[in-house]
């Protein structure tokens, strides 16, 4: 959410915003309604200053002995009342009404966030590790997981349906192992790991700035009035909402959960294997900090750099990307995408995206602390992905696969994998 005076003294950038995001957002309705809403906060405060006014009159009239005119007096008294209860209605309407269009105005971008319409716009920025060059025929993540039995899709599909996926035995442990080393990356880097809930209110959802717009994309359980979370970015914000937060420092936390998204408008995209699946597991970075640009752009670098230290130590090549405008969602400020590389897509897929939100969600969020000149402010708040899998799962397997069908483990991994170096290759059964 913006606040609204700004939105007023930046009314073309925020209209300009919303057609950089391709955001269908009615800003000339915004403000008729907050004049509206201003002209009736004005009557109403003037209405009840003259009912108080002459309710002290009818006070006055009584201790001078003079009923009649008191009377006379309160009926003006009850008169202005229908007036202010009429009013203070129309009021109402009108502040739901711009709370609701509030919802929807866009978060602007950063100076240097690029201008374009899609992911092929988006700038690279630097690469990491050179892609691997093979001798021998490749095989995708999907066959590799075919060829060990550690992902059985069919199977998969069979109990969840579509984009449903099992994964087994050393397929399990390297999700597992994943998720592990993620996590104590982020301890040793000061930050406060949680599992946090999957399933969360609606509430959460506005705050965060999903809702209103990502309804579609939302797994709602029927009759609860829940809905399941597709990043634990969305329980870690809401968490500190409606409080005042000790910023002696930033507020970093890692959140640990289950991620649920429905993937409507993918239908035949990335169908096969792991990369766009309905259900998957998540490490998730969240940052509290001031309201100063130039801090929550530090934190931003810090995150991203977490997570391009996690890829190093799976031991994958990676490139950064700045997201351009027509790629970013409505409450992105500035935003960095981590592509991974995929030999069986022979191209980077993304793995991470890092994001600043400034105030955003914050607003929102009502989170709030005490700046060092005694007033209190909003929090900026960021996100990144630490570790998202079974995705990472696609380039760990594609990437350190060997002629002979055996699949290295990242020195990192082996200690979550009892100390395996590999993973090795399927012998022929008997008599074959």
């Amino acid at each position: 959410m913006l606040d609204m005076v700004w939105i007023r003294e930046n009314a073309e950038l925020v209209r300009q915003t919303a057609k950089w995001k391709k955001v269908d957002f009615p800003l000339d309705e915004l403000l008729e309604w907050d004049d509206r809403r201003r002209g009736l906060r004005q009557e109403t405060e003037e209405l009840r200053a003259r009912r108080n006014a002459l309710t002290k009159e009818v006070e006055a009239r009584l201790r001078e002995g003079n009923p009649a005119e008191s009377e006379t007096v309160k009926e003006q008294v009850r008169e202005l009342g229908g007036r202010l209860t009429e009013v203070e209605a129309r009021l109402g309407e009108s502040e739901t009404k711009c709370r609701e269009l509030l919802l929807r105005a866009p978060n602007p971008v950063s100076k240097d966030t690029p201008i374009g319409e899609s992911d092929k716009d988006n700038v690279e920025i630097r690469r990491c590790g050179e892609p691997p060059a093979f001798g021998f025929a490749l095989r995708d993540h999907v066959e590799l997981g075919e060829l060990h039995d550690i992902i059985d899709i069919p199977r998969g599909v069979k109990a969840g349906g579509p984009r449903s996926y099992t994964l087994k035995g050393t397929g399990l442990y390297l999700h597992l192992a994943v998720q592990r080393l993620a996590l104590d990356v982020l301890t040793a880097r000061g930050f406060t790991v949680m599992d946090v809930p999957a399933i969360v209110r609606p509430e959460t959802l506005v705050r965060t700035g999903f809702f209103p717009g990502g309804e579609d994309q939302t797994y709602e359980l029927s009759g609860e009035n829940r809905w399941l979370a597709g990043t634990s970015e969305v329980p870690l914000v809401s968490l500190y909402s409606d409080e005042t937060v000790d910023l002696k420092g930033p507020i970093r936390l890692a959140g640990m959960s289950a991620c649920f998204r429905r993937e409507v408008g993918s239908a035949g995209r990335d169908v096969r294997g792991l990369y766009r699946v309905h259900q998957f597991s998540k490490i998730e970075q969240v940052v509290l900090c001031e309201s100063d640009p130039e801090v929550s752009e530090r934190m931003l670098q810090e995150i991203l750099a977490n997570a391009e230290h996690i890829l190093q130590l799976l031991e994958l090549p990676y490139r950064v990307v700045a997201v351009c405008t027509g790629d970013m969602s409505l409450k992105t400020h500035k935003q960095y995408d981590i592509e991974t590389w995929m030999p069986g897509r022979n191209a980077y897929g993304e793995t991470h995206s890092a994001s600043n939100l400034l105030d955003f969600q914050a607003r929102r969020s009502n989170i709030r602390y005490l700046g060092t000149d005694g007033r209190l402010r909003y929090c900026h708040t960021l996100n990144n992905t630490a570790a998202a899998t079974p995705r990472i799962l696609i380039p760990l397997l594609e990437n350190h696969q060997q002629e002979d069908g055996s699949i290295y483990i990242p020195q990192a991994l082996r200690k979550y994998m009892d100390g395996r170096e590999v993973i090795p290759a399927p012998q022929p059964a008997p008599g074959i």
